[in-house]
């Protein structure tokens, strides 16, 4: 399946300065940027037609994979100055890459590259800057099962702050935690099928627009993760996953644990 992956938003929260104009998805997470992370996920699960909705800092990301440095994550052998690689990374990946706009809402880099998915039933679309180690082809399969336009991952609320529960006299009566109340959140990956562009108008958006509506019809599937799922919002979070990633803490890494088990 092809996978499209939106990654020109500005990422405000992720900038060092004015002059910062590195796309969030190319925020670092170990010796790789966030997409390249995101990417090897779905290529781990066989899914390695990437078509990217590129927009600000657009630059950043084509220079990275045209560019690319195979022995930064591979074994490889130097023999008589030539470098003989032991595995690779990208080498049968295709990339697509499509400038979707700089201020483009996310449903409208959608429809920007719908050509791009012509005879596609079902397609696969993220964030770009979420990382995870939900069981994808547990997820295709059971929205494959379903007559729905689309399945969205969502995961237990993420925010450490408390809920107050307030009588008409002002007194609390209880605090909850946010994370401990029955909602969900948006997880940021997708299954979908055609049917979704139905929904998006110009300059729309794929969750409010498309997937709002979808889930007026009773067409909208939730696949309900409460797994590893950490999102890269701030530069704090960037930063706390890069230094999983230094402890060899990096369960959304299901390239390297299923290797490592196959070598056992």
């Amino acid at each position: 399946m092809k996978v499209v992956l939106f990654c020109g938003g500005y990422g405000m929260r992720m900038r060092s300065g004015a002059s910062d104009d590195v796309p969030k998805p190319m925020a670092m997470v170990g010796p790789r940027p966030l997409i390249w992370h995101v990417m090897r996920y779905y290529a781990h699960f066989g899914h390695k037609d990437f078509i990217l909705c590129l927009g600000y800092g657009a630059h950043h990301i084509k220079d990275f994979f045209l560019n690319y440095e195979e022995t930064t994550s591979n074994d490889f052998v130097l023999r008589g100055g030539k470098t003989e690689l032991l595995s690779t990374d990208i080498a049968d990946w295709t990339i697509t890459f499509v400038q979707t706009g700089v201020e483009s809402p996310i449903g409208e880099r959608l429809r920007r590259v719908r050509q791009h998915l012509e005879g596609e039933e079902m397609f696969l679309a993220n964030y770009a800057d979420v990382l995870t180690d939900a069981p994808l082809p547990e997820m295709i399969d059971r929205f494959a099962r379903r007559d729905a336009g689309a399945s969205m991952m969502v995961v237990p609320p993420q925010s450490s702050f408390h809920c107050v529960e307030l009588g008409e006299d002002g007194l609390v009566g209880g605090i909850t935690a946010v994370s401990d109340m029955p909602l969900w959140e948006n997880g940021g990956y997708f299954v979908l099928r055609q049917e979704v562009f139905d929904h998006i108008p110009e300059n729309g958006d794929l969750v409010a627009d498309g997937c709002g509506q979808l889930a007026k019809q009773g067409r909208l599937v939730a696949h309900q993760h409460r797994g590893f799922w950490k999102p890269t919002d701030t530069v704090k979070e960037r930063a706390a996953l890069d230094d999983a990633y230094a402890r060899g803490d990096r369960p959304w890494a299901v390239w390297e644990r299923d290797s490592a088990g196959a070598r056992a």
